[in-house]
């Protein structure tokens, strides 16, 4: 068989599985393997996989993302998560929309300590969604802010999503998980600014909170505390260069712990609930990135991605056009596929066409990662949105899960008005990084 037909062939396989449920890190996998196989040798494909396996399992490099994860785990087991929010609530909870906006700007703050959209997502749903259905809020508003505000894990650093994208593009983790923190700070004020359109649109959606005195105020910046150690901790470390990324990681989790310890809110139910909750989510990922690779592989020896690059490269049309097009496929690509699943595909395919435009690579990185925040969001797949869905109905709230997906609107249209922001202005994502490096 031709070897573009084979992986044209491959890639319709791999989404009719995906259509069946099946888990993506396994279809891959598979059709990567049989695919390779038809295409070089049995031989040649049960030495990929193995190769494959053992190259992803052994990877310095990612390490660093079961560490993070776990940094996170123990920071929800613990509490910090609550902290945060009873904070931005104290300061935001008495206008229209204050409890949505607290749930995202507490959403941010724990993306500090987590690095994970759905975990994130996961967290402030058992937090925020109670408290807001107790004050009145429509389902709309309550879910769809907190799967949207969730998304806000993935740029915020440390990011999952960018310790990938540096690894296959063997880019700096550390300028890019500095280069995320003003884009997700900008972000965080466009989510607050589409729940204020909204409530001054339809005040009903997002009543008044308690008031609370100026003294509960000062009182509930306690919460922050524990943040703002651990993130000034593991990027303060990553800014003077103390320690490596993977280094920084294990300060990070070795911060939470601390802090917790002194609060006195570490047990031992936590930490190995904390322990059983990272394997589960390490192991899901790292075997995601091993099926991505055998997938790669796979597409390489079709030539398909390198058809692709040049295709898109032959067009006449300005560099601006081409990004924008590129854009448009990644997501259009996050409608369907997991955010990791689709950073592993694509980005061997597009980086070298984005490099021949002469775009930054940290700059491409943050503007990727948020395009595939969209896809969190965005139906059918729409992990962070499946996530609260999960939660709400775990918990006995039992939100439909058509209300959640109409209430990330307003969201996508404030992540479409950041990306129009970071194009036109591309200094927003690049001046801190080659500041402090």
């Amino acid at each position: 068989m031709d070897p573009t037909i084979a992986g044209i062939v491959g890639v319709v396989v791999m989404i009719a599985l995906f259509m069946t449920r099946m888990p993506v890190a396994y279809v891959m996998t598979l059709v990567g393997f049989v695919g390779f196989s038809s295409l070089i040798s049995l031989q040649g494909g049960l030495s990929l996989l193995s190769r494959s396996m053992y190259q992803v399992f052994s990877s310095y490099e990612l390490s660093t993302i079961p560490l993070f994860i776990l940094m996170g785990q123990i920071a929800f087991n613990c509490g910090i998560s609550k902290r945060l929010y009873h904070t931005a609530y104290c300061f935001l909870g008495n206008v229209k929309g204050g409890l949505s906006m607290a749930t995202v700007t507490a959403c941010t703050a724990f993306g500090a300590v987590c690095g994970s959209s759905p975990a994130t997502a996961a967290t402030m749903a058992t937090v925020g969604i109670p408290e807001m259905r107790r004050y009145g809020y429509s389902d709309d508003l309550a879910a769809g802010s907190v799967a949207s505000g969730g998304g806000l894990g993935m740029i915020m650093p440390p990011s999952v999503v960018l310790i990938v994208y540096g690894v296959l593009t063997e880019q700096s983790i550390g300028e890019l998980f500095v280069a995320g923190i003003v884009p997700a700070m900008l972000l965080t004020v466009l989510f607050i600014g589409a729940v204020w359109l909204t409530c001054r649109r339809h005040p009903e959606k997002g009543p008044k909170g308690e008031p609370v005195s100026m003294a509960e105020k000062l009182r509930s910046l306690g919460g922050l505390a524990d943040t703002i150690v651990v993130f000034v901790l593991v990027i303060g470390g990553l800014f003077k260069g103390w320690f490596t990324p993977t280094e920084a990681a294990s300060v990070g989790v070795l911060g939470v712990a601390g802090v917790s310890l002194v609060r006195g809110s570490l047990t031992w139910k936590g930490l190995l609930k904390s322990l059983d909750e990272t394997l589960r989510t390490s192991c899901m990922v790292l075997f995601l990135i091993a099926g991505a690779t055998v997938f790669g592989k796979f597409l390489a020896v079709t030539r398909i991605p390198f058809n692709i690059a040049s295709w898109v490269a032959s067009f006449d049309l300005a560099p601006a056009v081409v990004m924008c097009l590129i854009v448009l496929i990644f997501f259009l690509g996050g409608c369907f596929m997991d955010s990791l699943a689709l950073i592993m595909l694509t980005i061997p395919v597009f980086f070298p066409v984005v490099m021949d435009l002469g775009c930054d690579p940290i700059w491409f990185g943050v503007v990727i990662v948020l395009v595939t925040e969209m896809g969190v969001i965005t139906p059918p797949v729409g992990v962070n949105v499946y996530v609260v869905y999960g939660v709400t109905q775990h918990m006995g709230q039992h939100i439909a899960l058509e209300s959640i997906f109409k209430g990330i609107l307003p969201f996508l249209l404030a992540i479409v008005v950041g990306l129009a922001l970071f194009f036109v202005f591309p200094d927003i994502v690049t001046f801190l990084p080659y500041l402090m490096y």
